[in-house]
């Protein structure tokens, strides 16, 4: 069995997000793909926080799309594989933000 799998119990799910990152970063493992989720994420950030400064909500529409878009990029053209989100969408979300994190403090190579 993999070691994406050893973590999953019978019925395939998670029992924490600690079981799920592992498998997470097993579906990141190509640097394009890494690469557009990083700046998704940061995208996401700045974004964020023109609305803020901006004060101008309809700014937060773009956030799925560039969250998402730069993402699903990744997955589709460069992993060849299905977004984790489809399935865990809470852990696949709190693991983009992890891994962005373990990029910045270099736990993960850009």
């Amino acid at each position: 069995m993999p070691a994406s799998e050893t973590s999953k119990t019978a019925t395939g799910e998670f029992h924490s997000f600690a079981e799920f990152y592992p498998f997470y970063l097993s579906e990141h493992r190509n640097d394009t793909s890494r690469r557009l989720h990083y700046v998704g994420s940061l995208l996401v950030l700045a974004i964020l926080a023109w609305a803020i400064l901006s004060g101008n909500g309809w700014w937060l529409l773009a956030l799925p799309v560039a969250g998402y878009g730069f993402a699903w990029v990744g997955h589709f053209f460069f992993e060849k594989n299905r977004p984790a989100t489809f399935k865990y969408p809470l852990y696949s979300f709190m693991g983009d933000w992890v891994m962005l994190r373990d990029m910045l403090t270099g736990r993960i190579r850009f």
